[in-house]
């Protein structure tokens, strides 16, 4: 498992998709997950501290669990299959852990909320993130390289990439 941090939202140039880039808290390796706009605003907009008059799906089930006196120990990406990301949100009520399905940027929007960690899995991080190299990363280099590779990737071919490498 390699926990993750989240480096930030932004949108694919080709399909105007949403994609949230998650980054290794150990390392320079990124993970961009694409996401539905709903889900990127929730994540947005509790990453720049705003708030709503009444509470949004992923704010009232925050406070359902706490009012139950459970808490979201973590969130992991777990796999990456047919093209779709799969996530588990970890659960602790009682002293037990639930861990309940998940689509990822759901399970990002409840982990900033309940200030959760967030984990990828060592197989997801293998297959699909983006690495760079030396130990210095410069800012600008990044989110060059990135919309570089957005130019050129769709949903579709990500799953394929590592493969293309590898021949």
């Amino acid at each position: 498992m390699h926990e993750m941090d989240i480096y930030g939202v932004s949108f694919d140039l080709v399909g105007k998709q949403p994609i949230v880039l998650l980054k290794t808290k150990d390392g320079n390796r990124y993970l961009p997950i694409w996401i539905g706009q709903p889900e990127a605003a929730a994540i947005l907009m509790k990453l720049q501290g705003a708030s709503t008059p009444r509470p949004m799906t992923h704010d009232l089930l925050t406070e359902i669990l706490s009012e139950l006196d459970a808490r979201i120990t973590r969130i992991t990406v777990t796999e990456l299959r047919e093209n779709t990301f799969y996530a588990q949100v970890t659960v602790q009520l009682d002293g037990t852990e639930v861990e309940v399905d998940s689509r990822p940027s759901d399970a990002i929007a409840l982990a900033i909320r309940a200030e959760a960690p967030i984990f990828a899995a060592d197989q997801v991080i293998e297959e699909s993130a983006i690495e760079f190299e030396g130990d210095e990363v410069n800012e600008e280099e990044i989110v060059s390289e990135f919309k570089r590779f957005l130019e050129d990737v769709s949903p579709e071919q990500f799953a394929e990439i590592d493969d293309d490498d590898e021949r």
